[in-house]
């Protein structure tokens, strides 16, 4: 069975890191996490950062990037990952306000796709629930996005829990778009009425099924999130590793 490792999206942690980047992923890697999804690098430069998630064991497994950056800057956030050892750049969000939005989304990441491409890098889009809203045509605009790129130029990183809130089987995207998931993000959401996020196992989300996924779909890093936590954002990472580490042996090695 292929080991796929797994890292924590460092905007569960954001004000942790804001007061020290260091200390925090230093009780990152105590846990057991094997890499970081970036959201920014604080005061670092991507050198310096380097520096220290190696001195960690920790890996870069991909790099959340604001789409104005993949828009205007993409040399730069390019050689950025190059130094970081990331080989995934994630537009992590983006609000349109009319359907002609999303025909000049598509635009810019097959264009932004097609030059990462051309660096080693890979470009992910990774969606929330309102891309679950169906267009004129009537695909949703999440289909919309990944059938209208090229399946080497742009891949997905799904968020199970933003599929299921959008009232989506998680497994059902990562069937249809299987080879084209290396990212997945991990969640989980609370089985009540305000659906809110939740440590994994704790859940509604079948994160079970989602993970023995993770082979068949070619699945390259599972990225645990939690957006907000009634805990300390910590204490809720601690969780759900906890379960991963039951579900994944080469965790608990």
């Amino acid at each position: 069975m292929k080991t796929i490792p797994v890292a924590v999206q460092l905007y569960t942690l954001r004000d942790e890191t804001e007061k020290d980047f260091e200390g925090t992923l230093r009780k990152v890697a105590d846990l057991g996490f094997e890499g970081v999804e970036f959201a920014g690098l604080g005061d670092y430069t991507a050198k310096e950062m380097k520096d220290l998630i190696d001195e960690l064991n920790l890996k870069a497994a991909s790099s959340h990037v604001p789409l104005e950056q993949i828009k205007n800057n993409l040399t730069q956030v390019i050689e950025v990952q190059k130094t970081l050892g990331s080989k995934f750049i994630v537009c992590p969000y983006f609000e349109p306000e009319s359907e002609e939005n999303y025909k000049e989304l598509i635009s810019l990441l097959k264009q932004a796709g097609e030059m990462c491409s051309l660096e080693g890098i890979t470009l992910c889009y990774h969606n929330h629930d309102f891309e679950l809203e169906r267009l004129s045509d009537g695909r949703t605009a999440l289909e919309t996005i990944f059938d209208d790129t090229e399946k080497n130029t742009l891949k997905t990183e799904f968020d199970i829990y933003w599929l299921k809130k959008a009232g989506e089987s998680p497994l059902k995207w990562i069937d249809r778009y299987k080879g084209r998931t290396p990212l997945v993000h991990l969640k989980d959401m609370t089985k009540d009425s305000e659906r809110f996020f939740a440590e994994l196992g704790t859940g509604g989300v079948d994160v079970d099924a989602v993970l023995a996924k993770g082979e068949e779909a070619e699945v390259q890093w599972w990225i645990v999130e939690q957006d907000e936590s009634r805990r300390t954002p910590l204490e809720s990472l601690e969780i759900s590793m906890n379960y991963l580490k039951k579900k994944l042996p080469h965790l608990s090695e």
